[in-house]
């Protein structure tokens, strides 16, 4: 029933970061800046992460409407609480030292804030099924999930400026900034779900500092009954 959410998140919860461009600094300024960020960024990742796994762990074909509904709301709220101290973290970090640094971290604060009222909509839209009807229900998880996969898309196109860019390449060295693993109770949960273990690496995030995946919803896939 939710596997097409879980899908469309393991790729949609990505950094929406425009920090790309030359630096006009040394390369110690740049990983000052880095490391700056990385260091409050890190508990966001994780929630994030957490949030992931929450979500993955209610995949099951047996699991309940009311259940699935829960989970789903807790992560996104977790996920747009997340996305907001984001951007906090890129305000105060700072403009990057590279070119144009002012105007990337305004746009980058601009996009996280979007991405946090984004996940904030969907809250209230898992919040507004009726899990009493497990047919409308299972389709209104579909919609959910074809407008969670556009936020993918949009983030995906962002993670690859922020990549190609120093400030990226510096978040990358950050410990901060890289891949996040479940906590033991996220985790937990999903084992107690699923037999084969813990939930899917794609939940996780990159190395590239971003919770970011490759998949994506199927269109093949129908809701589960």
């Amino acid at each position: 029933m939710n596997k097409k959410l879980a899908a469309a998140l393991s790729g949609g919860a990505v950094l929406i970061l425009t920090l790309s461009g030359c630096s006009d600094d040394s390369s110690k300024k740049v990983d000052d800046w880095a490391k700056t960020f990385c260091n409050s960024a890190q508990p966001q990742f994780k929630k994030i992460t957490d949030a992931n796994a929450a979500i993955q762990a209610q995949t099951r074909d047996d699991s309940k409407p009311a259940d699935v509904q829960k989970t789903d709301s807790n992560a996104f709220q977790q996920i747009s609480d997340a996305y907001k101290a984001l951007g906090s973290a890129v305000d105060q970090a700072g403009a990057p030292p590279v070119k144009d640094g002012a105007t990337t971290q305004q746009e980058a604060v601009k996009e996280l804030n979007a991405s946090s009222v984004a996940y904030a909509n969907l809250k209230k839209k898992v919040d507004a099924l009726n899990a009493g009807d497990q047919a409308a229900f299972a389709k209104g998880l579909e919609d959910i999930a074809t407008e969670l996969g556009k936020i993918s898309s949009t983030g995906d196109a962002s993670l690859k400026k922020l990549e190609a860019g120093d400030v990226g390449k510096a978040m990358q060295k950050q410990p901060g900034c890289q891949k996040q693993t479940p906590s033991a109770a996220a985790s937990g949960a999903g084992a107690q779900a699923d037999n084969s273990g813990s939930p899917s690496a794609s939940a996780s995030p990159s190395g590239s500092a971003s919770p970011s995946g490759s998949a994506s919803p199927s269109a093949s896939e129908s809701p589960k009954s």
